[in-house]
């Protein structure tokens, strides 16, 4: 246990040490640098069937437990920690289809073994989805540089040290299957971004960020939801979670409906406009060791973990920030020429606000969400701030331009 701990340390130091080195480079690159021709294929489309692909694989794997072990999972089950294996064995299509399966053994594979290749792309793809929901152009330049076959072998070694900690007869299996996937994601979420043509980019205005929020919160039920039903084996769940996801899913289909409506606004907010810059820096930056910090919590230190996923979030403030004062002296920012506050002063002073205001909203809602997975509660609390925030600047650049209209009438 002490080395399982030491070794995912180590891995988020080196995911976000690598990161830091790579990333801006990709974001430095002129717009438009990564067009591409051909027909535009969302990489949502292929969540999806991956999606469809894990829970049929669970169909599978309770006909072969049914059919096979007498419908006790424990051959596996006792390798594994508690939560998993809620099988839906008393599905009644469920039991038709285990009564008619010709050869159940041909099914042994369900095992771990297909959820194992499958992984990988479900949380690539996923995250490749939000990418391509904030600025299709920065999808582009992330799965088409060094940075997604970065991301493949952070998450594959992360999935590996797990399965290793919870040795099973099926391990040695499990690490080839990852390895095998961790060569073929990322070649095929390239080829899918080399062909993309989109051209959406969420806009610095309160509308287009809270519609940009909602959709990732929306997907990160849906996440959840896979997560707790199929990925834990825990299909026997899923009449209960059902409901919750059918109603993310609604929520989903309208918010992109509503965000395809959106449009840049001519002169965006001092404020929004840092904090569209940092969401995009944030995203690429964190892109690489998004996993490692996540297991790190569990498996490793949590104060390294979460240390290291704060410097990610500061490096792209620091980075917005540089941008923000770049653009405001082009004279396209908020600040106007005649005021004489440095650039620096006026944004903290507007983010100090911001920050108080989202990190009361966080703790509000981390309090009152029911304790189940920690991904539950960073979700809501993360959900809550990004939402405060967001409202609060468009308010203090409403007011600061009222003021300076005001001044100068």
């Amino acid at each position: 246990m002490a080395a399982m701990k030491v070794l995912v340390d180590a891995l988020v130091l080196v995911s976000v040490a690598s990161t830091l080195a790579f990333a801006p480079r990709v974001l430095v690159r002129c717009p438009g640098s990564a067009r591409a021709t051909g027909r535009a294929l969302s990489p949502l489309v292929f969540l999806a069937l991956v999606t469809g692909v894990v829970y049929v694989n669970q169909v599978l794997f309770t006909v072969y437990v049914m059919r096979v072990h007498g419908g006790d999972p424990s051959f596996i089950a006792q390798y594994l920690p508690a939560g998993w294996f809620d099988l839906a064995s008393a599905d009644h299509m469920v039991q038709r289809l285990a009564e008619g399966f010709p050869v159940p053994t041909l099914l042994a594979p369900s095992v771990l073994r297909v959820q194992a290749f499958l992984e990988l792309p479900f949380v690539l793809l996923a995250f490749a989805t939000v990418v391509r929901w904030f600025d299709s152009d920065l999808y582009r330049r992330i799965t088409r540089s060094f940075l997604l076959p970065l991301a493949s072998v952070s998450y594959t070694a992360v999935f590996c040290l797990v399965e290793w900690d919870l040795r099973n007869p099926y391990t040695v299996d499990d690490l080839v299957v990852r390895a095998v996937s961790a060569v073929f994601t990322p070649l095929f979420i390239r080829r899918l971004a080399a062909r993309d043509t989109g051209t959406c980019r969420t806009p610095a205005s309160v509308p287009g960020l809270l519609v940009f929020i909602g959709s990732l919160g929306a997907l990160g039920v849906l996440v959840l939801v896979v997560y707790d039903t199929a990925l834990l084996y825990n299909l026997g769940r899923l009449d209960r979670r059902l409901p919750l996801a059918l109603a993310a899913a609604g929520a989903l289909l309208v918010l992109r409906r509503v965000a395809a409506r959106l449009s840049e606004p001519s002169t965006p907010g001092l404020t929004l406009s840092f904090v569209r810059h940092a969401l995009q820096y944030w995203l690429a930056l964190f892109f690489v060791p998004a996993l490692a910090v996540r297991y790190g919590v569990v498996f490793g230190t949590p104060q390294l973990a979460a240390g290291a996923g704060l410097l990610t979030a500061a490096t792209a403030c620091v980075l917005a920030a540089r941008d923000s004062s770049a653009e405001d002296r082009g004279g396209r920012g908020a600040l106007g020429a005649g005021r004489r506050r440095p650039f620096v002063l006026l944004l903290a002073g507007r983010l100090g606000c911001t920050v108080l205001a989202g990190a009361c909203a966080a703790a509000a809602a981390a309090w009152l969400t029911p304790k189940a997975y920690y991904e539950v509660t960073l979700l809501s609390g993360a959900a809550a701030f990004l939402v405060t925030a967001v409202v609060v600047c468009g308010l203090v650049d409403a007011w600061a331009d009222a003021r300076a209209q005001g001044a100068s009438g």
